[in-house]
């Protein structure tokens, strides 16, 4: 199914300011100025921060005449050293915002510092449990500009930010509704530079965001909708973008689907993630990578619980036999066609990590969206399974 539009250009206001277009990097310095922000600290991945998409985004401000100064100490799973040099880098330069430019690290840390810019709790305080966010102070929240570079995690649509805690290895999800940005530019050629495994990796997060929060059992009919379109969607455009990184039609419709998936998730996340996050925590496993090799397995695992809705989603997304089986082989042969390893051994994840991550992925609160009541004993099992390749 292809999608036909004159122009894959738009001005979105859900669920914030959108800019959307290829080329739309042009409009960062107004969109600076329409968040309210004179002194943005540029966060970014160093990966990237030498490359010419960094460049092209600081030439545009540079053209303004905006000031501003570029942080990029940012690790692949975001930690509390590195907000702690944000922060004091933020404070030291005389900044008033941010503006979050990269994959879901840059911007989780980038969203993370302006959060944090005037607060004196620690961050933790702040953990997405019961009414924890209300205890920060919202005058001392600073404004966010996002704009991802990377088709996955749609963190630039997102209230919430992961930061590793030190104390016990475990990662937290922060979350606050100011955390939203003000304004996202939304530029699928800031994505074709992106290596074909990246873009594979990413791609299935966004998938992960969409089948978890469709599989999860509480009621939210508007994400629901948004889930089934945004699979769509990458059935439809991330075997493409990975294919030919050039082709700009699958690069827009990936990184929609992106923030479909980040939208789509306030309904809920479950396994995937609990499992994803001790394993990137225990042994620094990407994100996206480890949600794609234990998705099958937790599907298995929850079919009892989600066989009709799956067989709904075969029938939106018209796979052969449109039956909860054909979702499940669908992914097995979408990852084997991305080259996604089949288990989490493959990945660097062995049985040692257990009874940790068993324990922590109870504890995780994606753990509460899911279909199926898990245990640390049932972690256990599912860890061992995905580990050894048992479905």
């Amino acid at each position: 199914m292809l999608d036909r539009y004159a122009s894959l250009t738009a001005n979105w206001s859900y669920p914030t300011a959108i800019r959307f277009g290829a080329g739309r990097i042009a409009d960062l310095a107004d969109a600076v100025k329409t968040a309210g922000i004179a002194r943005p600290l540029f966060v970014t991945d160093p990966g990237i921060a030498d490359l010419p998409v960094v460049a092209k985004a600081l030439a545009v401000l540079d053209a303004a005449n905006v000031p501003y100064a570029v942080f990029s100490r940012v690790d692949g799973n975001p930690t509390l050293a590195n907000l702690d040099d944000g922060l004091k880098a933020y404070k030291a330069g005389g900044h008033d915002g941010v503006i979050a430019f990269g994959g879901g690290s840059a911007m989780d840390i980038g969203k993370t510092i302006a959060f944090m810019s005037g607060q004196t709790r620690s961050v933790f305080d702040f953990e997405d449990r019961e009414d924890w966010w209300t205890r920060a102070d919202p005058k001392g929240i600073a404004p966010i500009v996002a704009v991802p570079t990377t088709a996955g995690t749609g963190s630039e649509v997102g209230r919430a930010t992961v930061v590793t805690d030190p104390s016990d290895h475990t990662k937290k999800i922060i979350f606050h509704p100011l955390m939203l940005p003000k304004v996202v530019i939304s530029d699928p050629e800031l994505t074709v530079g992106l290596p074909a495994k990246i873009t594979a990796w990413t791609g299935m997060d966004a998938l992960s965001h969409s089948l978890e929060a469709w599989c999860s059992p509480f009621f939210h009919p508007l994400s629901a909708g948004i889930a089934l379109e945004g699979m769509r969607l990458v059935k439809d455009w991330l075997p493409a973008a990975v294919k030919d990184g050039a082709n700009i039609d699958a690069r827009s419709y990936m990184l929609i689907a992106s923030s479909m998936g980040a939208v789509a998730f306030q309904k809920g996340l479950g396994a995937m993630h609990a499992m994803s996050h001790p394993c990137s925590s225990l042994r620094g496993t990407h994100h996206g990578l480890t949600n794609a090799v234990v998705m099958p397995y937790v599907l298995t695992h929850n079919r009892p619980a989600i066989d009709e809705k799956l067989a709904a989603m075969a029938r939106y997304l018209d796979l052969p036999g449109q039956s909860a089986a054909s979702v499940i082989d669908w992914v097995l042969a979408l990852r084997s066609e991305l080259a996604i390893p089949h288990t989490l051994k493959e990945i660097g994840v062995d049985e040692s990590v257990l009874p940790d991550a068993a324990k922590m992925a109870e504890h995780d609160p994606s753990n509460g969206g899911n279909p199926v009541k898990m245990g640390t004993a049932e972690y256990d099992v599912l860890f061992r399974q995905a580990i050894n390749g048992e479905i």
